[in-house]
């Protein structure tokens, strides 16, 4: 019997380098979270030849996502910006431009700190659009229940941890508590670079993922220059998307203090909801809905928005973003109009900061006026590219 239990024990110690399993991505549970997401994009096409003029057209998009999360707050800052230059290929077309941008500031206060449950939450907007009289300026506030977390850092540890398997440093994957804590310490990039100051923090954020990796038991040999290369690698130079796990609702009542037909201080109405899951350490699914209303007299307003998503991590340099989009608007003097719009991505990162994309795209918009020239679907395929300010 003695024997059989030191055998028992010899195989266990054996083992027990594999006895731990790569976490989810959903397992990180810092309260004390945040991510910056800003994205310059455009796609230009030109033509010549065979047509009185060169005619050319040129899309410009500014994406700008700011989130910071800690146990009793969440404050999100959005902006979305357009821009679009055409000229057409008969003689005498001139050039035309647009463009339309909406910026917003949310801040969810929660009842109770560290909860998943109650917050109240003021909200701000400002919006512009050519040749409108006035800018758009709204406020709202109002009550929601829920919370959506960042689990970004966690995407990055398993890659951490992935890459030095690959590369031969670990001896099989550590425990989830060596994930959690270089998770943490991934998130906590802002902190070292106030401490520390931009040009050295790097040394010491990389210092400290190392030491806890040391600590796991798992590393072969010496956790050497080229290993902290190779995590260095992964935090600076391979593309990681955001990653968000949760739901939450939220309901308001607020005021469109200015609107763009030159109408203020006209009562409004909202409901939106939220939902983000990874589906599994490679796929990212959300969705975001918000309804609205602007009551004024006999001619009140109504909006539905719904976005969509789907992100395929398809290697550690290609992204697969799927989209749907509907937008609905009408009020009680005008028809209603449906857009809904399907778009498919492949995004080839160049760099860290540069990705290079092919989309193509449906675009169906039904305004119940009839031969207008937009009764059928406008089908295209894309081809430019996406900077990453941030």
């Amino acid at each position: 019997m003695k024997k059989q239990n030191v055998l028992t024990a010899a195989v266990m110690m054996a083992f027990s380098g594999t006895a731990f399993a790569e976490p989810l991505i959903t397992d990180y549970k810092e309260a004390t979270s945040a991510y910056e997401d800003a994205y310059v994009s455009g796609n230009f096409n030109s033509n010549d030849g065979n047509q009185d003029q060169a005619s050319y057209n040129l899309d410009l998009t500014l994406d700008y996502e700011k989130v910071f999360s800690s146990p009793n707050r969440n404050t999100k800052i959005d902006f979305l910006g357009t821009g679009s230059s055409a000229k057409g290929g008969n003689d005498g077309d001139k050039s035309s431009s647009t463009y339309q941008a909406l910026g917003s500031a949310t801040v969810d206060n929660y009842f109770t700190p560290n909860s998943n449950a109650g917050f109240w939450y003021g909200k701000g907007e400002v919006g512009v659009q050519k040749d409108q009289e006035d800018p758009f300026t709204k406020a709202t506030a109002g009550i929601g229940y829920g919370r959506v977390v960042n689990v970004t850092p966690m995407a990055y540890a398993i890659r951490i941890m992935q890459k030095l398997r690959e590369d031969g440093f670990l001896k099989a994957d550590p425990s989830n508590d060596i994930y959690q804590q270089v998770a943490v310490i991934v998130d906590k990039e802002s902190e070292y670079k106030s401490k520390y100051g931009l040009k050295d923090y790097k040394q010491y954020w990389l210092q400290d993922i190392q030491k806890v990796i040391e600590t796991s038991g798992m590393v072969k040999g010496d956790f050497n220059a080229r290993a902290v290369v190779q995590t260095y690698d992964v935090l600076e130079n391979e593309r990681v998307s955001t990653r968000k796990n949760g739901w939450l609702v939220r309901a308001g009542v607020g005021a469109v203090l200015s609107n763009y037909d030159g109408s203020d201080g006209k009562p409004a109405l909202e409901v939106g909801a939220e939902y983000h899951r990874p589906i599994n350490n490679k796929t990212q699914f959300s969705n975001e809905a918000i309804a609205t209303a602007t009551l004024d007299d006999d001619d009140n307003g109504y909006n539905f928005n719904n976005a969509m998503s789907l992100t395929y991590e398809l290697s550690d340099l290609i992204d697969w973003e799927n989209k749907w989009t509907l937008a609905y608007a009408t009020s009680d003097d005008t028809d209603d109009v449906t857009t809904n719009t399907l778009s498919s991505a492949f995004y080839y990162s160049l760099t860290n900061q540069l990705d290079f994309g092919v989309e193509g795209k449906l675009t169906k918009l039904d305004d119940s006026i009839s031969n207008n020239g937009n009764d059928d679907v406008d089908k295209s395929l894309t081809m430019g590219v996406k900077y990453r300010l941030k």
